[in-house]
């Protein structure tokens, strides 16, 4: 057992950093890089599948240090800003660690990202170098200094300890990663050291799977569907290497059909999930022809959970009852502030569960609207955008969420509706301010609101109502809105009109109205 292991407590007491006061765990790991340590614990146990391809954490670890020094060699220095564009992989999740290991700063790129999207990516961040696979490097932007997605094999006899080990604070950035924020604009979170490690030892605290806690003779064996670009994916990594977990990830697109059969075949104990895959997967004709009781663990987060998604899991997949794992979380706060595990009683799902050991919640109060805005303060949080000096965190360290909830009595969080304007599409948030702005760009329209309107299977659907002097069709503009945006924000319900939006009093377009009325036709209509 490495001796990092003794670091990680439970204890936990109040410190001040920058003038705020912060819960955190006294004794506690302090650099993101040394949890590959751990991967000597588990040494050929399996830890990535993909189809056929297995990588153990033995491979993983001296696969990580060669490449590593492969990205020094390059003139890949600490600091540096490292573009990774790609979709799941072992070299994905190798790049990853390579770039904590020289020193240098892993950006998580988008893979939906449309061109435009990535162009802009890269003008923001100006990263030294960018890693992109196949199926990703064609949108990378001509001039853009790009190193090797793979490794070599003749590098692994190199894959020494790397130089610079010196002392780097837990305050030092660690990753980026991207949100979508209400401007249309994604925004890059910056996270450190300190961020990411308090997650993760809350979440291995409250499952009491600290270091010291884990049996070294039982394995999980966790399905990931959805992409480790997101900061839930990314904790999801951070975890298994601690805990000794193997991780199967998915080829391809979505299939139920593919995760039904890998849940077979690899004895697949958690699976990762947003509610549409779920609702897919218990659609699908061969959830009752596969062997599922491997399964006990389903954690749902990224959109709204609802009471009867949770009555199918237990009635399909009697397996996984009664935990459910559900939760709350921004990528600003580090993506987890409350932890639910499910209840007995199917009347109290719903809630998102209880604040994490290190998470202060309070509620701001709203002119007009029936719940306050939630408030997060963690040392979870971001130390802010990269290139922006605006923030949601105000000056006493709260994370001004724009979301709306209350506690009930038994202090679990409910989040009742949003205060800010964004469209939460199967796990995807899309900011409708994007779509608005690549729609005026189309000659003919002339005025346009985006808005969300309620899908049986995505949660939501992304719906635009065009106001247009000429001739145009739906599918004419979703043409050519592809490429401009990314994919899933495209709109698939229209309305195109040519008298002008309604106003209200001031003479802004009157959104909220407009997407009531469409709402209720909707409604009726279906």
């Amino acid at each position: 057992m490495p001796s990092a292991a003794t670091t990680w407590g439970k204890e936990i007491a109040t410190e001040i950093v920058g003038g705020i006061p912060f819960r955190m765990y006294t004794d506690r790991p302090r650099r993101v890089e040394r949890l590959l340590d751990f991967a000597g614990r588990w040494g050929t146990r399996p830890h990535i599948i993909q189809g056929e391809r297995v990588t153990t954490f033995e491979e993983l670890r001296h696969g990580a240090f060669a490449k590593a020094r492969q990205l020094a060699d390059l003139g890949v220095n600490r600091g540096d800003r490292i573009f990774i564009l790609g979709w799941n992989s072992p070299e994905w999740i190798l790049n990853f660690w390579a770039c904590l290991l020289v020193g240098a700063v892993p950006v998580l790129a988008n893979a939906w990202w449309s061109e435009v999207e990535v162009g802009n990516g890269v003008a923001a961040l100006q990263p030294a170098m960018t890693l992109a696979d196949d199926r990703c490097a064609a949108r990378v932007p001509a001039g853009v200094r790009r190193g090797p997605w793979g490794l070599d094999r003749t590098w692994w006899q190199n894959g020494d300890v790397i130089a610079d080990e010196g002392a780097h604070g837990e305050e030092e950035t660690a990753l980026i990663i991207f949100t979508s924020g209400t401007s249309g604009q994604p925004k890059a979170v910056m996270l450190s050291h300190r961020a990411l490690l308090a997650r993760l030892q809350m979440t291995l605290h409250i499952t009491r799977k600290l270091p010291h806690q884990v049996d070294e003779t039982a394995r999980d064996v966790t399905l990931i569907t959805g992409p480790l670009f997101h900061v839930g994916g990314m904790q999801t990594l951070l975890r298994a290497v601690v805990v000794g977990d193997t991780l199967v990830l998915s080829e391809g697109r979505y299939d139920p059909a593919e995760v039904l059969a890998s849940i077979e075949r690899n004895k697949v104990k958690r699976w990762n999930a947003v509610p549409t895959m779920v609702t897919r997967l218990l659609d699908h004709p061969d959830v009752s022809r596969r062997d599922l009781s491997s399964l006990k663990s389903i954690s749902i987060g990224g959109a709204p959970v609802h009471a009867e998604l949770m009555q199918r899991i237990r009635t399909q997949l009697p397996s996984v009852s009664p935990r459910i794992p559900t939760g709350y979380g921004l990528t600003e706060n580090g993506g987890q502030a409350t932890a639910a595990a499910g209840s007995e009683d199917i009347e109290e799902l719903g809630s998102t569960g209880r604040p994490l050991p290190c998470v202060e919640i309070r509620f701001l109060p709203h002119p007009g609207l029936p719940d306050g805005e939630i408030l997060l303060r963690s040392p979870t949080q971001m130390s802010g955008f990269f290139g922006l000096d605006e923030s949601p965190i105000d000056e006493e360290g709260w994370l001004h969420t724009g979301d709306l909830g209350r506690l009930d009595d038994k202090g679990n969080l409910w989040i009742t509706g949003r205060c800010k304007d964004m469209i939460i599409r199967g796990g995807e948030n899309i900011a409708p301010a994007a779509i608005e702005r690549a729609l005026l760009n189309i000659p003919g329209v002339t005025e346009t609101v985006v808005f969300g309107v309620p899908h049986r299977d995505l949660g939501e659907e992304v719906m635009a109502v065009v106001v247009t002097d000429i001739d145009l069709t739906p599918q004419q503009l979703q043409d050519q809105l592809r490429g401009q945006i990314a994919s899933f924000a495209v709109p698939s319900r229209w309305r195109i009109q040519r008298e002008p939006l309604a106003t209200n009093d001031t003479g802004k377009v009157d959104k909220k109205a407009i997407s009531a009325q469409v709402r209720v036709e909707l409604q009726n209509e279906g």
